[in-house]
């Protein structure tokens, strides 16, 4: 992901693209499932205190535009991680997030209903005189929560359909392509995250810091 020197974890709007993402209608109605009233959600303390963010608007908006998060489950002691495409729901305020049918995640959640989930976007190299100061620009949530499987038909089209408007935001169904069909459901795996807490950090320096740079693979 391009980050643009001095803007690393800012509020900006999603690319403007998929209207789900701005909290407003998509191509799904909400009123096809019964959604819980949303409460606050409470921040998770952090141990840099001046690194931590408590702004739920940032929070939701690197939620929005984050491409890519990682999830984590764990069976018997073992911590699975899986990087997944995803969606944040603003008004059930809930994730959703898919795999195949069958497979480590689904099995883990099956076990286990507690998760984590983390998104992340990585700014400027900073240079300093000594090692140990060497540092990084960089934009994290963390979120804990419970994941569910959803079995409910409705909820799971409603739920896949909100990732196709995320990641295809130009594109329509029954338009540019076949709306989801019941056997295609029954390939997928459909996860809700409840959210329970969550937490965020931020790390920006000035933008004319001494020598910062922007990596780049040898």
């Amino acid at each position: 992901m391009q980050i643009e020197p001095g803007v690393i974890g800012s509020v900006q709007p999603a690319r403007s693209l998929p209207r789900c993402i701005a909290g407003r209608m998509s191509t799904v109605d909400r009123k096809q499932i019964n959604m819980p009233p949303a409460n606050p959600i409470p921040f998770v303390p952090v141990r840099r205190k001046d690194r931590a963010v408590t702004d739920e608007t940032w929070i939701v908006a690197l939620l929005d535009r984050a491409p890519l998060g990682v999830l984590a489950t764990v069976q018997d002691g073992q911590p699975f991680l899986n990087a997944n495409l995803f969606v944040y729901d603003h008004e059930q305020r809930v994730l959703y997030l898919h795999t195949a049918h069958a497979g480590q995640t689904r099995g883990n959640v099956e076990a286990e209903t507690r998760v984590c989930f983390t998104v992340s976007e990585m700014g400027r190299l900073l240079p300093a005189p000594t090692a140990l100061d060497m540092s990084v620009e960089y934009a994290s949530v963390v979120v804990f929560g419970k994941a569910a499987i959803v079995t409910a038909e409705t909820e799971a089209r409603y739920g896949l359909q909100l990732l196709l408007d995320k990641y295809f935001a130009h594109l329509r169904p029954g338009e540019h392509y076949r709306p989801i069909q019941p056997e295609e459901l029954a390939r997928t795996s459909v996860y809700r995250v409840t959210i329970e807490s969550w937490s965020g950090k931020q790390k920006q320096a000035p933008e004319d810091f001494p020598g910062a740079f922007s990596y780049s693979p040898k």
